[in-house]
């Protein structure tokens, strides 16, 4: 610790601190541009002056940044010096001279770090009477507006997508005293992690298109604590609302998950809660509709009818529980194929008995040595990938260090560092972005890769005489197992992209290796979807190829299908027919799809913006989410719809009476009693407004029905209230709705919120891990690898993020992103089975054929086709797949 004085009063702070980190920690109003919690100081923008003493003796002073300032023992500054104010308020008047007067039309009005800081500067009239630069502004692609003449040139931007993010198609221009930040030419942003630009910019030079679509001020949205929806990682989000649609995704700070940032299909990917055909009523096809339809649903079941339900990875933990008890235990089946169950079922049982940690994704930026095995993390689980990139930096760091460069000094690291990454090893069936930044890159098909692991793994224990051969597969198992060895936190990273159960055990054998040599490695697996590791700890009969063979025994069953597609899940064949032998269907979900059709009663479930359930991500933490609205039609949460249907009622009970039967029946979800406060928390007497106090407008909304203000809904859930009315204080952590600190009205508010910046929130991060290592757990894990199909050629997935997520893809703006679906073939496969040149080819498979356009990837080993995860054209495929191909 250090002694600081800041206005002449004593603070004692953490070491290794610039000072407008201190001053921000400690609660002060401090203007600043350039530097960012995550991305540290370069000292570009001026904005943070202050005043640094020699001592108590030194009266004049001088200026200085506190972004550059190390708080050293005995520093000495002044906020308030009047050299210092004058300043920060004439900096600001230089950066506004071309800045347009476009505030009230600007997106990021009311919400916007520039107003707050001049405001707080007391900069608050222009004297400049010239010409303006002007700029013209770039079509970025549907997720991002451009308006470059908002720019004060603080260089956040460029900072975040190429140095943070590994972006190579953005950059800054200059010429002539005019500074230009965007690409070289109009164009779709290629980065996955564009979106983050809206709220690292300053000002309103990058905004976000979809919500200015339908534009809503900041002030007048309704916004609850979420968890994104679109993959395993579990990133914390803001979901905002107004007339009944959901605006907008914004990051929610959870200093152990995500942090400041958010993938694009997660930021973007919300479109589809607004879309026309979301399901609204309960309906059956006897063409009844509402509660006559619900009355026909408890009438058959008042029947006792046999039942079997189908879970679903998308679907809550009190939903797929919920539905679970109405069936029984013995009738509850994971709705998803037998390979991806076994392949998410292997990750729970190395993460259960294992002996090694698996880490946060802010733990895994502190690693310094990286092995990827089989997983394509930038399209699968795109958050993981950015902590990678930052870990990836960790060892050539160390070179800056030895100079006695500080942590926070980012522009004179990356001068030393230029550009080096430090020990990443990466081995996949193909070529993956990550491999830029990997000191050595190996493709192989799943035995190829198990084979790898095992190499690697009993190099780690025997050393060199663990190989028994000199190949190119054995060279890289000996320079990865060296560089592991060698580490003092090497990270292993592997999960359930090529569906394969021995890949993972593989994986989980190396980090048991690192275990036993003494090391503290970690173990990170990605798996498909947002609850996919709660649905395996819930506990099943099996998965849906099970669920159909039974069915096709017994031709009395009524499924109860939860939240799930079974023609997006399994081929159509066993679709169709599991679903025409039933004796009832019903169905819960969202929006219509190929299953909708085909039952007999549907109730309209409510998406991540109407409903309320928990969620586990890979890393088995689970996480509270909240409804954002009530919906002014039949939508419920599934588990709400199950809870009636159990009980024979009208009404559901309230949220935390289904999650303490929970809790009581299966002892591992014990810890979610208190993961968030219950129903009835209240700060004093109040709740917590979803509103801000800003809120404008409430009987204006409805005034061509009445003038009067409607009563608002009352929320019987969760402690918050659906109204501006409410504690306007600091909620707890796992409740916090939208940032807002006198002063502070943009997302930089997050750090009133913060016990110091950067760090945890007040009270805690959200969360809870439900899974932690054993101390006597295992260390080795056998390897069976299933033996291949009839065919030449291993079929895998290639997972897209924008493609291959079920519910994202359907968003207007990601819809745009998603490339043409094609098979991915090596050259060298195309003329072995004389097909070189060819624009299509047909790849036949066990079950059928598929016609698909041709992309050569030379990368793939000879024997391997990719096929598009999640597509159109190849939804219900399970890989891996065993086919040939031939021409059309």
């Amino acid at each position: 610790m250090a002694k600081v004085f800041i206005d002449n009063k004593e603070y004692e702070v953490p070491n290794g601190k610039n000072m407008l980190e201190v001053c921000l920690s400690l609660g002060m109003d401090l203007t600043y541009f350039c530097w960012h919690p995550a991305m540290h100081s370069v000292g570009a923008c001026r904005q943070c002056a202050v005043t640094q003493y020699r001592d108590e003796n030194d009266t004049r002073g001088k200026l200085t940044m506190a972004c550059m300032l190390d708080a050293n023992e005995g520093t000495r500054i002044s906020i308030l010096d009047q050299k210092s104010k004058d300043f920060r308020a004439g900096n600001i008047e230089a950066l506004m001279i071309n800045h347009p007067h476009d505030c009230p039309v600007c997106d990021e009005g009311g919400e916007c770090h520039l107003q707050d800081m001049t405001v707080m500067s007391g900069h608050n009239y222009r004297r400049y009477r010239f010409k303006k630069r002007t700029h013209l502004n770039q079509d970025l692609g549907p997720f991002i507006k451009h308006e470059m003449n908002r720019c004060i040139q603080c260089y956040r931007c460029v900072r975040f997508y190429n140095d943070y993010a590994g972006g190579k198609d953005f950059g800054v221009f200059a010429s002539s005293g005019r500074v230009y930040f965007g690409r070289s030419e109009s164009g779709t942003l290629e980065s996955e992690f564009s979106g983050n630009l809206v709220e690292v910019c300053p000002t309103g030079v990058f905004t976000d298109k979809t919500l200015h679509k339908h534009y809503t001020r900041k002030w007048d949205l309704t916004s609850a604590p979420s968890v994104c929806h679109q993959c395993s990682v579990g990133c914390n989000t803001l979901a905002s609302e107004r007339y009944g649609g959901l605006r907008r995704i914004m990051t929610r700070y959870n200093g152990d998950v995500n942090g400041y940032f958010l993938c694009d299909r997660g930021r973007f990917g919300y479109e589809y809660v607004n879309d026309e055909k979301r399901l609204t009523r309960a309906a059956q096809k006897e063409n009844t509709s509402g509660p006559e339809a619900f009355a026909s649903v408890r009438k058959h079941l008042a029947s006792s009818p046999k039942m079997i339900g189908i879970g679903s990875p998308r679907a809550s933990l009190e939903s797929n529980f919920m539905l679970k008890q109405l069936v029984g235990a013995e009738n509850f089946y994971q709705g998803i194929p037998g390979t991806e169950a076994g392949a998410v079922n292997t990750v729970l049982e190395v993460l259960q008995n294992g002996k090694v940690k698996t880490p946060s994704l802010k733990e895994i930026e502190s690693y310094d040595t990286i092995f990827i095995l089989g997983e394509d993390l930038t399209n699968a689980a795109p958050r993981i990938a950015l902590s990678l990139r930052q870990a990836a930096k960790n060892l050539p760091r160390e070179k800056a260090y030895a100079l006695r460069i500080q942590t926070w000094n980012d522009a004179a690291i990356r001068e030393v560092v230029q550009g080096e990454t430090g020990p990443f090893f990466v081995a996949t069936p193909y070529a993956t972005k990550l491999e830029d930044i990997a000191t050595s890159s190996f493709h192989g098909d799943t035995s190829s890769l198990v084979s790898l692991g095992k190499k690697i793994a009993a190099h780690i224990r025997k050393g060199e005489q663990g190989l028994a051969n000199h190949d190119e597969e054995t060279g890289f198992a000996s320079a990865t197992a060296k560089a592991l060895s060698s580490s003092q936190k090497p990270l292993i990273v592997s999960g359930t992209g090529m569906m394969s159960k021995a890949i993972i055990r593989v994986a989980a054998s190396i980090a048991g290796a690192l275990k036993e040599a003494g090391k503290e490695p970690g173990l990170v697996f990605a798996v498909p979807e947002a609850n996919s590791m709660g649905l395996s700890m819930m506990g099943a009969a099996g998965a849906l190829e099970e669920a159909a063979d039974r069915v096709a025994k017994e031709n009395d069953i009524t499924a109860v299908v939860l939240e799930t597609d079974l023609f997006y899940r399994t081929d159509k064949n066993t679709a169709t027919g599991f679903l025409n032998r039933c004796q009832k269907t019903i169905l819960l979900d969202t929006l219509e799809n190929q299953t909708t059709p085909e039952v007999d009663f549907i109730l309209p479930a409510g998406t991540f913006a109407e409903s309320d359930g928990t969620l586990v991500n890979n890393e088995g933490r689970a996480q509270r989410y909240y409804q954002v609205f009530q919906p002014k039609n039949e939508m419920k949460s599934s588990w709400a719809w199950l809870d009636m249907m159990i009980h024979n009622t009208e009404d559901a009970r309230p949220f935390d009476a289904i999650v303490s039967e929970m809790a009581e029946h299966i002892p591992a979800f014990d810890k979610i009693k208190t993961l968030a406060p219950a129903a009835d928390y209240r700060i004093g007497t109040q709740r917590i407004p979803r509103q801000t106090h800003r809120f404008s407008g409430r009987t204006s909304i409805n005034a061509n029905v009445s003038v009067h203000e409607p009563k608002p809904p009352v929320d019987k859930d969760s402690p918050l209230s659906y109204t501006m009315e409410g504690y306007q204080g600091q909620p707890p952590s796992a409740d916090i709705p939208y940032y807002w600190s006198p002063g502070w009205n943009s997302i930089q508010s997050i750090n009133k919120y913060q016990i110091e910046v950067g760090g945890e929130l007040h009270g805690g991060n959200p969360g809870i891990r439900l899974i932690e290592p054993q101390e006597d757990g295992a260390t080795v894990f056998e390897e069976n690898i299933v033996s291949a199909g009839k065919g030449r050629f291993e079929i895998l997935p290639a997972w897209d993020i924008f493609g291959s997520g079920e519910m994202s893809a359907l968003s207007p703006a990601v819809a745009k992103r998603i490339p043409e679906a094609a098979v991915s073939v090596s050259e060298k496969a195309l003329q072995g089975s004389g097909l070189s040149g060819a624009e299509k080819i047909r790849i036949n498979y066990h079950s059928g054929d598929i016609v698909l356009p041709v992309k050569v990837d030379n990368s793939l080993p000879d024997n391997v086709l990719l096929f598009p995860k999640g597509f159109k054209e190849t939804a219900g495929m399970q890989f891996p797949l065993y086919g040939d191909i031939a021409g059309v």
